[in-house]
């Protein structure tokens, strides 16, 4: 029997903007709350796939607790603010699942190497065999190359979007299924065809 379809996407540079790390000043994930902002049209974006019945699944690599940046605690803060703001626009994710590790942790039980972390399939694996989804049929949306590799890996199609503000994690190693300037983008390729 045929799993149902999903899409699975990533969070930062995708459903919410970056924000300036306080070491590098590169772009990056949010390290509190209040910095939380959704980007335009997510929340209508996500209403279109689940319209067109597709799954959605969040996906993500959050690392800043493996590196000693912010506290375990402080990190499922920030995410919990994402899924709040989505909920207020009436979207919930049917799972979304995070990634803590990092192979340079200064964190002993959350350093690496794991099956979870992008470009590792194993977040999206893990989902496709917990809810019985057709990975060939599902879609993998993110804003950088680990998504793009992870998603080919797990053997969905891929949609990139181009975020400005995560050029620095794209090298342009991988070429995805379709490029979008955002979620809208990429949600109208899936939708439209």
């Amino acid at each position: 029997m045929r799993g149902s379809r999903a899409v699975f996407v990533d969070r930062d540079g995708v459903l919410d903007e970056l924000v300036p790390d306080p070491e590098s000043g590169l772009p990056e994930s949010p390290l509190d709350p209040g910095d939380v902002r959704l980007l335009p049209g997510v929340g209508a974006a996500l209403g279109e796939l689940e319209a067109a019945s597709y799954t959605l699944i969040g996906v993500s690599n959050q690392p800043a607790a493996a590196k000693g940046k912010v506290s375990r605690e402080q990190l499922l803060a920030v995410h919990q603010r994402v899924l709040d703001l989505l909920a207020a626009e009436g979207i919930h994710f049917a799972d979304f699942k995070l990634c803590l590790h990092h192979p340079d942790a200064v964190v002993e039980d959350l350093r690496g190497p794991c099956a979870c972390r992008k470009p590792a399939p194993g977040m999206l694996l893990e989902a496709a065999a917990e809810r019985s989804l057709d990975l060939g049929s599902s879609w993998m949306i993110g804003d950088t190359d680990t998504d793009v590799e992870a998603g080919r890996s797990a053997g969905t199609g891929t949609v990139l979007v181009e975020y400005p503000g995560s050029s620095h994690k794209r090298m342009g190693g991988v070429e995805p299924t379709f490029r979008a300037v955002d979620l809208r983008g990429a949600v109208g390729i899936l939708v439209t065809g």
